[in-house]
């Protein structure tokens, strides 16, 4: 006698990564700003939506290394498993090699989740292959699986680290003198980033995030640190008075705002806006001076982002920030926060790595030239440029700078290293990179430069 049909009961937390994986992978969705709905859309908290967030991101930034042990435990190229099945896989692979979770219990949730997503034939192929990943630990997969490292170490360290091989030798690069440093960067990539709140200057203060539990930031003096839960509870988040801003994306605009400046110091721009971070932080400090921020993004619904964020603070507009609706040389200070790769917040957006291709660079570089130029364009004589990414390849950072002031005999560098007090491992100078296993903060780029006075 045949068994009655048990209809499929996936726990919702296994249930919100999976979406989360669905998302990422048909939308190109960012996984930081889905997860959160998916956490209220399924009323998890606590240990629920600790477990569904690291299952999810867990799975996102291991995704490398999962695919090399699934590659050896199915009869197919991956790329002929249904996404959502491989996706599904991913999601067991992570439970068994990485969580604290029983190899049974890891198979048998994973396998009713199938069950009520691609059905059941398909669900008995996730069983047999989840069997097969269960039968070795991550040492032992990665001794099977991993190139080896004397003969192809950006091979191994891809494998290992979880990361696309062009990335592993593009941040190497990047490291440059310090390429020995490349184990711990990769390592730093995996390591789930701390919550990091920004209070906003004239809004929000720090004592009153320590108060409701927050530690004091490591750099930043208006930085603070989230032990946990949901930042978006907090009242001052809630009300605009203080909102999550990685601490290194705080210190390049700190470091604008403090460089000195003679002349005149009443006008700012931020000349690629969105979604307002830097941009709230900067018209705090400049409305503390009486001076006035106007921020630019050309796209409307993320303008809508700067406009909620900076809350009546600045000015903002829909504008090309290569083509701005202003004279030359009206600004004294001028943040140039240009779109890049991303690849410096890998901890914070795990999916960008496998998103991300080195033609992307193709694309990217002209128009970081262009808005640099746009910048050190609308700036003042005597004023400043703050040149910033959150990517360190040189080829968006120095490179675009040496690029665009080879053509510039007006504007000098500026030794930005100054402008951070008490960081670090700052390199040789003048400009400034940051990095996850040194500072603890996403991997951003800074270069100060300075218009010559007519």
């Amino acid at each position: 006698m045949s068994r009655p049909y048990r209809r499929p009961r996936p726990d919702p937390a296994r249930s919100a990564a999976f979406e989360l994986l669905r998302a990422v992978d048909e939308r190109d969705a960012y996984a930081n700003l889905v997860l959160p709905g998916l956490l209220r859309g399924r009323r998890l908290a606590g240990r629920d939506a600790a477990f569904a967030t690291e299952l999810g991101y867990g799975t996102l930034r291991g995704r490398g290394t999962y695919d090399a042990v699934l590659a050896a435990c199915v009869d197919r190229p991956l790329d002929a498993v249904d996404p959502p099945v491989l996706d599904l896989l991913r999601l067991g692979a992570h439970q068994l090699l990485a969580m604290r979770v029983p190899a049974h219990a890891a198979v048998a949730a994973t396998v009713e989740l199938a069950r009520g997503t691609v059905g059941d034939g398909r669900a008995r192929f996730v069983n047999a292959v989840l069997r097969r990943v269960a039968a070795a630990d991550r040492a032992a997969w990665l001794a099977r699986v991993a190139p080896d490292p004397t003969a192809d170490p950006v091979g191994h360290r891809a494998v290992v680290h979880s990361h696309p091989r062009w990335v592993v030798e593009a941040l190497t690069a990047a490291l440059g003198p310090a390429a020995d440093e490349i184990e711990a960067l990769l390592a730093a990539d995996n390591e789930p980033a701390r919550v990091s709140l920004v209070a906003r200057p004239g809004r929000g203060s720090v004592a009153e995030l320590v108060g409701l539990g927050a530690d004091p930031g490591r750099w930043s003096a208006y930085a603070a640190t989230w032990p946990g839960g949901d930042p978006g509870a907090l009242e001052p988040v809630r009300t605009g008075r203080a909102a999550v801003q990685d601490e290194g994306s705080q210190l390049v605009a700190l470091a604008l705002a403090a460089a000195d400046l003679p002349g005149p110091d009443r006008r700012w721009l931020d000349l690629c806006a969105g979604p307002g971070g830097k941009a709230a932080l900067l018209a705090g400090l400049a409305a503390e001076r009486g001076a006035r921020l106007l921020a630019v993004e050309p796209a409307p619904h993320r303008a809508g982002l700067v406009a909620r964020a900076v809350a009546g603070t600045a000015d903002v507009v829909v504008a090309d920030g290569t083509a701005g609706p202003w004279r030359p040389g009206a600004f004294d200070r001028v943040l140039a926060d240009v779109p890049c790769t991303g690849l410096g917040a890998l901890r914070r957006r795990p999916e960008a790595r496998w998103r991300r291709r080195p033609a992307d660079l193709e694309v990217l570089v002209p128009l970081q030239r262009a808005l640099l130029g746009a910048a050190l364009d609308a700036v003042r004589p005597g004023g400043l440029v703050a040149y910033v990414t959150c990517s360190p390849l040189p080829a968006e950072t120095r490179d675009v700078v040496a690029a665009v002031l080879a053509d510039r005999a007006d504007v000098h560098r500026v030794d930005a290293r100054g402008l951070l007090p008490g960081v670090p491992g700052l390199g040789a100078g003048p400009d400034v990179q940051l990095w996850p296993h040194r500072h603890g903060t996403d991997a951003m780029y800074l270069a100060l430069l300075a218009r010559a006075a007519g």
